[in-house]
């Protein structure tokens, strides 16, 4: 076994046959020989770019020899240098998961080695090999994709794109220049699936792309003002559920573009769309919203949300032809309507969920926020996280009792109102998350939706005390501080009269976002 970054493993000259596949010979080279372990790879794997072959503790990627309208893969010299770029470009966000680029060349007496110094034949990248079902596509099928998971990815994910660098405005193209090359791109790669047999009709491909175009064209000014904000950087570039893992405990994005920079040096949002369109095309929508926003928790970036219904588009529509380039018929006009579809978003509204401590507010609004306005659902302004990012801490540190002054209080509200307002006026929906007992707090947060030109829906919960105090009880690494003694104090307060739907909210959780959705949806 080669060491990880040199060695020469040989393999006997080919028998001399025709070989119509310019890999064959790369090919049944790994398929034959112990490169990484003492036995032949285990398995192999396919996707439209690559292929993979999966030893013992070890993951080796073969670029395909293929030439698309997006990528070039068809010289050996080319396979290398997009494994070279791969290797350093995946050591950003999974240093631990990549280990070398290794050059497949010809020996002296015909045959392959690994790094040898002969004439170049291929190119691979070897990966640690991670678990069998550690792909998070494998933990949604299995619908394993738990909110500390889900928090834990949106995380990493801010902490990556805040790091990455920046493109500066204009040094390779203006932000909109680059997403016209995407839309061109697609519209090459449509045309040429429309001879597999597999796709849809022209005609449709010509409306969606005009579609495209003319949203753009609304969408140019914010898009630009994102760039001239810093907000284009290098990012992954293809972020979706089959590359990002379970490596050593942490949700580890791998497998970034390495083929095209300008593809990569994106908006964050554009980049983050990925995850939310795959989420959502999967019927996912609860881990969409989430992801959606603990991210946004983490980063400043309500003023683009107007272009993410543009941008979770734009994935699907790329996701459309790549399938249709795999033959995969179905797939591919699956993502092409959900392209359709989150190019009409619906108009946003505002829902307010009130209630003393307890009462089961937040999962309430989990349950909710994915059915309000455009996809992928609300914006949750809830008043406990609001305040851990006013003093700076995470959402699961406790503040002393002092953070509960009602000057801070009244700022917290405050900034609820405004933020809803703001993120209206972008086009999105926003969900308010707090306990909204005073009438003044009640009244501003709908007073935000009539300016914002809106319809609002306040809803108000109330539960027992005895199940109040049981859930307060239950709560860990919870945003909430509040606890049995807080739910006392609460309930001793003279409460006015309140003017909201109200929900009684001491039985299961599904029951009551059930009626909650289906009162949403007559208001509509």
């Amino acid at each position: 076994m080669p060491s990880e970054s040199t060695g020469e493993t040989a393999h006997p000259p080919p028998i001399q046959q025709q070989m119509t596949d310019p890999q064959a010979e790369t090919i049944a080279f790994l398929l034959s020989v112990g490169l990484f372990g003492a036995k032949p790879p285990e398995s192999r794997m396919t996707t439209h770019i690559s292929q993979i072959f999966l030893y013992a503790d070890r993951a080796v990627k073969l670029k395909r020899a293929i030439h698309l309208p997006y990528l070039d893969f068809s010289t050996p010299q080319l396979r290398l240098a997009a494994c070279e770029r791969e290797l350093a470009l995946n050591r950003r966000t999974a240093p631990h998961l990549y280990i070398a680029v290794h050059r497949v060349t010809r020996n002296a007496d015909g045959g392959l080695v690994l790094d040898g110094t002969g004439e170049l034949m291929d190119a691979l990248v070897e990966m640690r090999r991670f678990d069998n079902g550690a792909l998070l596509a494998d933990q949604a099928d299995h619908g394993a994709l738990p909110h500390t998971l889900l928090t834990k990815l949106a995380r990493n994910i801010a902490a990556f794109h805040r790091n990455a660098e920046i493109v500066e405005a204009g040094s390779s193209g203006s932000a909109i220049t680059r997403i016209i090359h995407i839309l061109d791109l697609n519209r090459a790669a449509f045309n040429a699936a429309l001879n597999t047999g597999t796709f849809i009709p022209g005609d449709a491909i010509q409306r969606l792309d005009e579609t495209f175009r003319n949203v753009l064209t609304r969408l140019s000014p914010l898009i630009e003002a994102r760039a001239k904000a810093g907000k284009i950087r290098h990012c992954h570039g293809d972020l979706h559920l089959k590359n990002i893992c379970i490596f050593e405990g942490e949700p580890t994005l791998f497998d970034c573009l390495e083929f095209d920079d300008d593809i990569a040096r994106i908006d964050i949002l554009y980049d983050l769309a990925f995850l939310l369109m795959d989420l959502w095309h999967r019927r996912l929508g609860a881990a969409a919203n989430w992801i959606f926003n603990r991210y946004l928790d983490e980063m400043d970036e309500e003023d683009g949300l107007g272009a993410l219904p543009f941008f979770m588009a734009l994935r699907a529509a790329i996701r459309a032809h790549v399938a249709a380039t795999m033959g995969k018929g179905d797939e591919a006009r699956s993502y092409f309507a959900l392209a359709e579809t989150l190019l009409q978003p619906p108009p946003p509204s505002l829902v307010a969920i009130g209630g003393l401590s307890g009462t089961g507010k937040s999962t309430l609004a989990a349950a909710l926020a994915p059915e309000i306005g455009a996809a992928p659902g609300a914006r949750i302004l809830a008043s406990d996280r609001l305040r851990k990012r006013l003093f700076g801490v995470s959402a699961e540190t406790r503040l002393p009792a002092t953070a509960y002054a009602s000057e801070i209080s009244a700022e917290v509200y405050a900034q609820i109102a405004t933020a809803a307002e703001d993120i209206l006026r972008s086009g999105h929906g926003v969900l308010a998350d707090a306990v909204f007992d005073r009438p003044a707090d009640r009244s501003r947060i709908a007073q935000a939706a009539k300016q914002a030109g809106y319809p609002f829906l306040g809803f108000w919960l109330e539960a027992s005390l005895e199940r109040q105090i049981e859930r307060v009880n239950a709560r860990r690494d919870d945003p909430s501080d509040a606890d049995a003694a807080i739910v006392h104090a609460q309930r001793a307060r003279a409460l006015t009269p309140v003017e909201w739907i109200i929900l009684e909210a001491d039985g299961d959780a599904a029951g009551l976002a059930q009626r909650a959705l289906q009162l949403y949806r007559e208001t509509r």
